[in-house]
């Protein structure tokens, strides 16, 4: 049955069915294997079950909180500070776009609008500066990873609703996986920089200006904050952070008088927009989800890694490399929602904590992001740098081998996830 609706789910994306109806077909198909008579009964119960989640209300509130910080004007402050923090090194503003990640990640959760957001206005400077357009490209989609990491991110909080682990817990998980992962891309910026001697543009810039720009991206530094400390002091849950952050960087927005009331309605749109997508996707996956476990799909996987329950390590690579092997073919919202419900008994049978699974998980899917074939972020940052997505996949490899070694050490060194929420409690 799961090799059919394998088969199946892969014939409609190859023939351009949209995603959510290529899995909703799936499913049928895998209920007329198990009892057709659930079709009517079972498939519209957990079509809207599976996007029945308060917690999943979180969701569209941090895509608004993204939409309104770039239409507020708060990302070209955000890349301001960072064009002073790092921009005199070699290779400036190749730092400067994975600087402006970790800033960007820390409102909006998505790599996707990371790519969007910051492509548009830093590959045209790093071309100018004398990068190869392949390169600008690759490291705006690579550094983009970091979006969906540190927190708040649109997996984890899928994570957690899946396995009722708890959202601050990850959040706080995933603060120094990106802050590694960031690091990492700005090695590789600085190797590229160093092997075809990229000039240095200007000194450390003075202290006031440095000051001015710290003074003038403050409220979208504290937005961060706002998120992670209200939900780990149980202020707020994660649903009220995110409406707390969009009203927060929207009133940011008009007291700078950058936020106009066409801008707001127009990034309300794009919420709608994506979120409609996203949730599509969802309660499509959650149907097949229910079915294989109906099947006992999971029972059976945990029973064929059952030999290496006493090796966590190697669990983990199993579950990265089915993982990243998935994401290649499959959009990672629904890769999320339809792997977790499996691999979770897997990790609990082999005593791994569910805070660290789910970074290990988080990390896979964004992995994928830009991966060929599917990989979004590289198609949006092939738009935006007008470049041939062909030539881009060609070149996009050094940044998901160096993505992959993040991941290879977070699961070697579990501290570097645990250590964070385990200090915090």
């Amino acid at each position: 049955m799961t090799l059919v609706m394998l088969l199946v789910f892969l014939a409609h994306v190859l023939l351009g069915l949209p995603l959510f109806l290529a899995l909703l077909t799936t499913a049928v198909v895998g209920f007329l294997f198990v009892d057709p008579s659930m079709i009517g009964r079972i498939m519209p119960q957990q079509f809207f079950g599976g996007i029945n989640v308060f917690s999943l209300m979180a969701i569209p509130l941090f895509i608004l909180a993204g939409n309104l910080m770039n239409a507020s004007g708060l990302t070209e402050r955000l890349m301001r500070l960072a064009k002073l923090l790092v921009g005199h090194l070699r290779g400036g503003v190749g730092h400067v776009n994975v600087v402006s990640s970790v800033f960007f990640a820390g409102v909006n959760g998505s790599a996707v609008a990371d790519t969007s957001a910051l492509g548009s206005l830093l590959v045209p400077a790093m071309k100018k500066e004398g990068y190869s357009t392949a390169f600008a490209a690759g490291l705006t989609a690579g550094s983009s990873l970091i979006g969906p990491i540190i927190p708040p991110s649109i997996f984890m909080i899928l994570y957690a609703s899946l396995t009722n682990t708890s959202v601050g817990s990850l959040f706080l998980a995933g603060v120094i996986p990106g802050l590694i992962l960031g690091i990492a891309f700005m090695g590789l910026n600085a190797w590229y920089a160093w092997k075809h001697q990229l000039k240095k543009q200007g000194g450390f810039p003075p202290l006031k200006l440095l000051a001015v720009a710290t003074l003038g991206a403050m409220p979208a530094l504290v937005a961060p904050f706002i998120i992670v400390a209200g939900i780990v002091m149980g202020i707020v849950t994660p649903t009220e952070s995110g409406a707390l952050t969009a009203a927060y960087v929207a009133l940011c927005g008009m007291l700078l008088g950058q936020l106009s009331l066409r801008a707001l309605w127009q990034a309300i749109k794009n919420t709608a927009r994506l979120t409609s997508a996203i949730f599509l996707i969802m309660a499509a996956s959650a149907t097949i989800s229910w079915l294989l476990s109906y099947a006992q799909v999971p029972a059976q996987f945990v029973e064929l890694l059952a030999p290496y329950v006493d090796k966590p390590v190697m669990i983990l690579l199993i579950l990265s490399l089915i993982t990243f092997i998935t994401g290649m073919f499959m959009e990672e919202v629904s890769a999320l929602m339809l792997l977790t419900p499996i691999f979770a008994p897997i990790a609990m049978m082999a005593g791994i904590d569910p805070v660290h699974l789910g970074i290990i998980i988080t990390l896979n899917i964004t992995i994928a992001l830009i991966t060929p074939p599917m990989g979004a972020c590289v198609f949006v940052a092939a738009a935006v740098s007008r470049i041939e997505i062909v030539e881009l996949f060609k070149t996009i490899w050094p940044f998901v081998l160096t993505a992959i070694l993040v991941l290879l050490l977070l699961i070697l060194f579990p501290a570097l996830t645990l250590w964070l929420p385990n200090t915090l409690g």
